[in-house]
This record gives C-alpha cells, structure tokens and sequence, in this order.
C-alpha cells in the first residue's frame, strides 16, 4: 500500500508512537508492532529500516524483552534508541551495565562523528535522556559517534551492518536537532523517499473502501466529533450514494450540536443523513445513576439500541464505519498488553454481531492531528476541523453525579460561554480541549446582598499534541475572571467557578 515504510518495534516506552509520529512528519510512513511480531509478519510489511524503542526494561532482567535474531538478520538498518541501544550491544557483544549516576532530563551531547546518522547537528547540542544502564564496552565493530559527561558511549554505529544506537530520545521535543537525526537514519540511511502525503492516502484508502464494501451500503454513526465527520467524509467520497449517516441526540451534546453537524455534511457534502431525536430515553435510563462506568455503559447501550433500530431500517447494508484511530489500534496490540481500561469506550461488538456487519475502520493509521490534516484534504472547513474533542458520553461525564435535564441545561450553558469566551480571545486554536464541569457540591455566596447556595462549575482547559499527556492551560487571569464572571451572572443556580490546574498524567482530562 505504501511505497517506503519505516517500522517501529515497541519495547514498551511512553515515547514509541513519537517515533512513528516524527517519522510521518518526514513524509514517509510508519507503523508500530509489538517487539515480538513474527519475522514473517515484518517480512510481509517489507520496512526499508527498523527502528527500536526505549522501554522500561533492563537489559538484565529475568523478563526482559527480546528480539527475534533473525529480525537483525533481514539486511535493513535498525536504529536502536535507550533500551534498543542497550540491546544491540548486549546482543553484538558488548557489555551494558548499571549507571553509576542515572541519566534523566537535559544533556549536552558532545558529537565525535557528523557523517550519516549526525550530519549537520551541531558539535555541542542539549539531548533528552532517560535511562539507568549505560554502555560499559562496546561491541565489536561499533564506534563511538557521540558521548555525554554521563553517557561515554551515547551513540554508536556500525555502518558495515547498517546498525545505529542512540541512548538518547531524538523523538522529544527537548532534544535539539532530533527530528534531524530521524530524517538521517530515514532518508540517508534508509533511502526513503517522502511520498507519504494526504493525497496518497485518500486515493489508496478510497480504493480500499471501494473494494471492501463491494455492492453493499455502509452506515455510519455521527457523533458530531471530528473522527466520526472525518470518518464520513471519507466513506462518502468512496461509495456515495451507498453511505447512510446516523446521528443520534442523546440529549447530552454541546449547545447546536445537532444542527451544525447535519447542516455540513448535508449542505456541503450531500450526504444522507437520519437523526434520530433520543434525549428522553437516554435521561430516562440515566435518572438516579451516579456512577462514571455506568453512565459510560447506559450511554453506550443505549446508542447502540437506538442506532440499531434506525439502520434495521435501511436494506442491503453490510459494513459500519466507525473512526478508530491510530492509538487505540496500538493500545490494543502494544507490548505493555492490553492496556488497562481507564474508562470505557462506545463499544460497537454486540452491534456487529447482531447485526451481521463488518467493520470500516479508513482512519486505523492516522494519529489525530493527521485527521485533521485529512479533514482540509477533504475541503472540511476549519470549524468542523478544529474542534476540541468531545466525549461519546457527552455532558453526562461532566455532570459530576445524578445527570438530569436540570443539571445538563446548567453545564450546556456554562459551556457554552466558555467556548464563545475563548474563542473571542482568539486562544481556541492554541488549547486542545476546554469545558466545564459540574460539580456535586454547593458553595455559600452572596447575590445581591443575599446569602445563596448553589452549585459550583469547574472549568478545565488543557493543552496537548494528541490527548496522550497534557498540560493545563496557562489562560490569562483577565479572560478566566471574564468566563467567571458571565458564568455566574448568566447561568443560573451558579456563584462559584473554579480553575482546574492538574496535568494528564496524573488526572485524565475529563474528570469521569
């Protein structure tokens, strides 16, 4: 499917799909698979080079990950970053061993060779580390290319065997001239060529639709969010006609959600498109539950019962396209295994087997900024494009506690003004997610001379590259004291707002 590919072997670490990440930036295309794929798997996937990931492991313990030595014999270079340095000199024959003081943070990297994998970084440049073994003998046929105070064997090579070590993350932002190394090991060294674009990736994905879906109609559930519109979109341009779109209110949406989500797809792409109005069911089946797991699970029930009686509807369909994205694909199949279940997710199983369907999944490759990207290829307008994300349960997980119609008007509204807030300040774009939050729990204030108690809002603002880790976002204090303001004065049954100032780790970004 695409030309040049680079493949990423995942050890474990929190950095691995930054790699693929950089790399696509560079135009040429990347996937993750576990350390343990079958040779025979990556075979098939024919890589012009192989990267390996850091990991938590050392080398030396009893459970530590290893590769299949053939994978070293396929005739492709292989970089190997922090744990896959250490494994390739363990494996070649050198001799990892502890650190005597444990590298973690900022380095200054002194460079010793700038031919291939360093040409053009500067001598001196500041690196990320994060690693407790080191380098003590270096294998044979390995030179030192660069070292550190801490770190005398910081990178390596052995150009005769095409293998390259860092013990360094060039895939962080904190380390200088990193997408630069990337780009050396993946064009230089690898050869590739930057062919993977938007473009391309429409036409072959369009061509896969096409074939998938054969003579059969899709389906496909809105959800007013940008994967599912993108999702759309792109079905759309495949199979025309023979897409039918579901959007269901469940009565937990932003304010002129509905509306402005089939209002595009309808105008600007023609699509056919059922909306099915269930807000009373879902608030039904919702009254008297507190708990976050069972809102997620009545919610997704109940979409999938209600989106099942609509598409039991239309004839002849054979496939329900849904936008999964590149990271849960990972997730799924990563080295750490399953990953826990932090909170639950629509699940759509029972749907497929009832319902005797298969899946379309056309964004399963694509990390969310690049939805975005395919979104503007698409002729989406920066509206739909550039929304925060928003959660298939809706305002139910940011109605902390019982959610009824009272309570989802109240957090609909506050919401709302802080949307209209920052995006009159023009700090929209510049922040990842922004919402309020409703909160369990009652304030004394004073309203006229009155003494009041009522309900508090907390809004929650982050800033993020994919929603993976975030920061909170450093609002001015003048625009927060604005949205406090107009939320208190507008919104009734509210007289405090708070500034939620956590990080992801350790908080999520929503709070059920």
């Amino acid at each position: 499917m695409h030309e040049d590919k680079i493949l990423v072997l995942d050890f474990g670490s929190q950095y691995t799909q930054l790699i693929a990440r950089r790399v696509r930036e560079g135009r040429v295309y990347s996937e993750i698979f576990p350390f343990n794929t079958p040779v025979s798997k990556i075979k098939k996937f024919s890589p012009k080079g192989i990267i390996l990931s850091g990991g938590p492991s050392s080398i030396y313990d009893r459970k530590a990950p290893k590769l299949d030595k053939r994978i070293l014999g396929l005739g492709v270079p292989v970089l190997g970053i922090c744990y896959g340095m250490q494994y390739l000199a363990h494996f070649y024959g050198g001799k990892v061993a502890k650190a005597q003081k444990r590298e973690y943070g900022r380095a200054e990297l002194h460079v010793d060779d700038d031919r291939d994998l360093l040409s053009n970084i500067s001598k001196k440049s500041s690196v990320w580390m994060s690693h407790g073994d080191m380098i003590d003998k270096l294998p044979g046929g390995f030179r030192i290319i660069a070292h550190t105070e801490n770190s005398p064997v910081a990178a390596m090579a052995s150009e005769d065997n095409k293998l390259y070590a860092l013990q360094f993350h060039p895939e962080v932002v904190h380390t200088d001239g990193g997408k630069k190394i990337l780009k050396n090991f993946v064009y230089r060294i690898c050869g590739c060529r930057p062919t993977w674009t938007m473009k391309s990736f429409i036409e072959t994905a369009k061509q896969e639709i096409r074939e998938k879906a054969g003579d059969r109609r899709v389906i496909c559930g809105i959800s007013g969010g940008v994967d599912s519109a993108v999702t759309a979109a792109l079905v759309h341009e495949a199979v025309g006609d023979a897409l039918t779109c579901i959007f269901v209110d469940n009565g937990l949406l932003r304010y002129g959600e509905a509306e402005k989500v089939e209002a595009t797809l309808r105008k600007n792409f023609h699509m056919d498109i059922r909306c099915v109005d269930a807000s009373g069911i879902f608030l039904r089946k919702l009254k008297g539950v507190t708990d976050p797991e069972k809102k997620r699970k009545i919610i997704g029930n109940e979409f999938i019962k209600v989106f099942e009686k609509e598409a039991a509807k239309i004839k002849n369909v054979g496939f329900l396209a849904q936008g999964t994205l590149y990271p849960d694909v990972i997730e799924s199949v990563s080295f750490k295994g399953p990953s826990a279940i932090i909170k639950s997710h629509h699940n759509v199983g029972g749907l497929l087997e009832k319902m005797k369907l298969s899946l379309i999944e056309p964004l399963r490759e694509l990390f969310k900024d690049e939805v975005r990207l395919l979104g503007k290829a698409l002729g989406m307008s920066d509206e739909i494009i550039n929304r925060h994300p928003f959660p298939g349960p809706g305002l139910a997980i940011r109605c902390i506690g019982e959610v009824t119609k009272e309570r989802i008007a109240v957090i609909r509204e506050a919401d709302t003004i802080l949307l209209e807030e920052i995006k009159m300040a023009g700090v929209y774009g510049k922040i990842w997610q922004a919402f309020a939050v409703l909160l369990p729990v009652k304030s004394v204030g004073v309203m006229g001379d009155e003494r009041t108690y009522d309900n508090v809002v907390a809004v929650r603002a982050v800033t993020s590259t994919d929603g993976m880790t975030a920061d909170w976002a450093k609002i001015p204090y003048d625009l927060l004291g604005k949205i406090s303001n107009r939320i208190i004065n507008e919104v009734k049954g509210v007289n405090r707002v708070v500034y939620d100032i956590s990080s992801k780790p350790p908080g999520t970004i929503e709070w059920e």
